[in-house]
């Protein structure tokens, strides 16, 4: 009988922290590549027999130490996972995890590869309803849709570059502006675009018009792509993109990951977090950030062992298009044209400068808190055209008590959460008043004598 794989993520980064080794040294010594070694600290791959033996022999490591927090992980996933609505309220007692982790751990790891299939089964329900959409049919992706899914199945977070993004943010300090060991020069100057770098000269030209925050963003992208990238080609190496134009595309958010991470550094920005109860004008005060780009950060932090609040962060456009997505819940998005019209998002600019906050429950029975807010962007001239979007930031309504927007939202009763949905092709509400066309799995019944708000009536 096979033996099972061991997980032992959390052990081997304890181990390369106790000998003070960077990422690179450790997996030099224990024969791996980089990327490798960071799949085995992350848990997305199991350690194997070689670094087993290597660990024995370079460091006289007890191996026996490394499964000992793989039961414990199992029962983490498994007690994640149970809280899918889809179990209803059956959860059962944390003994009985236990149990199932110790005595029958192939059993747990089936069921969770089987809930992990059922989600992702959704994900293709919303592949069919973004299919349907386009032109021809064709269900090939766009580059651009292969770099989305890849950063949507990281979980919006890449642990190596955002420790090394950590790293260099204690290196350089906060103004980084006025910093003078970059890698190259910074000139502001009147350009229309938002930074040109010229390679000759090796100076980077950003636009006087740019905000201090974007600037200071501009300026770390440039630094990503100058410092860091022997770790951005070694993390697109791993996802195996398609065509080269994902690749290229997938660099430049690997990039602004980097930006945002070093802007925000993972460990400042979790405690400001709490500190502030996530309050994102106080924390776009404390570093020089715009208030887009703290909703987006919020969503990333998902580092083992430390994870923030998990969120949800869509960007809109005005025709209801989404332009950015990433999620850490349940919570899925429309991945063709508009999202559900009941969602506040799209109220956002009704209201400019102001915080619109929602309570919400989507057809699986999650009921989420959502905040949304224009973040319309100027030109910066009279004749210069602006860029009008709206975001939205949310949680699970079990989380939103750590905001300080939800203070006098809560408790609410269940009548108070809007019913909200995806896309309107793969929502099964039958009775929304908003719906533009018929859902893709259900029955309709046309009645030529009776209409009602739809001209046909959707079956449950």
């Amino acid at each position: 009988m096979a033996q099972p794989k061991l997980y032992a993520g959390a052990k081997l980064r304890e181990q390369r922290t106790r000998l003070q080794l960077t990422q690179k040294a450790f997996a030099a010594k224990l024969g791996v590549s980089l990327p490798y070694l960071n799949q085995m600290e992350n848990n997305n791959r199991p350690v194997s027999a070689s670094v087993v033996l290597a660990l024995a022999r370079e460091f006289g490591y007890d191996v026996a130490e490394l499964g000992t927090g793989d039961a414990e992980r199992l029962v983490s996933d498994m007690s994640e996972a149970l809280t899918d609505p889809l179990f209803d309220d059956a959860e059962p007692p944390l003994a009985d995890l236990r149990l199932a982790a110790s005595n029958a751990p192939g059993l747990a790891r089936s069921f969770l590869d089987l809930h992990k299939a059922y989600r992702e089964s959704q994900e293709r329900l919303a592949s069919l309803d973004e299919a349907l959409g386009r032109d021809g049919s064709s269900v090939r992706q766009s580059p651009w849709e292969e770099v989305r899914d890849f950063f949507h199945y990281c979980d919006n977070y890449v642990d190596a570059v955002d420790r090394a993004a950590e790293r260099t943010s204690r290196q350089i300090g906060a103004d980084i502006l006025r910093h003078s060991n970059l890698s190259f020069d910074v000139q502001l100057t009147d350009i229309e675009e938002f930074r040109n770098y010229d390679k000759g000269r090796n100076t980077l030209y950003l636009s006087s018009k740019l905000p201090p925050g974007t600037q200071r963003f501009q300026i770390l992208h440039q630094l990503a792509l100058q410092t860091q990238n022997e770790l951005l080609d070694a993390t697109l190496d791993l996802a195996r993109f398609q065509s080269d134009t994902a690749r290229h595309i997938a660099k430049i958010g690997l990039a602004n990951y980097f930006a945002g991470a070093a802007l925000m550094p993972y460990v400042a920005f979790l405690e400001a977090a709490s500190e502030t109860r996530h309050d994102l004008e106080k924390m776009a005060g404390l570093f020089g950030a715009s208030i887009e780009q703290v909703a987006h950060r919020l969503s990333t932090l998902q580092r083992p062992g430390e994870k923030g609040i998990p969120f949800f962060f869509v960007r809109v456009d005005q025709a209801g298009t989404i332009t950015k997505r990433h999620s850490a819940t349940h919570f899925q998005f429309a991945r063709y044209g508009g999202a559900c019209p009941l969602w506040n998002v799209h109220r956002a600019f009704e209201t400019p400068g102001r915080f619109l906050r929602q309570l919400a429950e989507t057809p699986d029975g999650v009921r989420y808190i959502s905040l949304a807010r224009d973040v319309s962007k100027s030109g910066g001239g009279f004749k210069a055209p602006t860029r009008r979007y709206a975001i939205a930031l949310g949680c699970e309504i079990s989380h939103a008590g750590a905001l300080v927007y939800a203070d006098d939202l809560l408790p609410a009763k269940p009548e108070a959460f809007e019913p909200i949905g995806i896309s309107c092709r793969i929502c099964p509400r039958t009775n929304c008043h908003q719906r533009s066309v018929p859902p893709l799995e259900r029955k309709l019944t046309i009645d030529h004598g009776h209409r009602g708000v739809l001209p046909y009536r959707v079956d449950p």
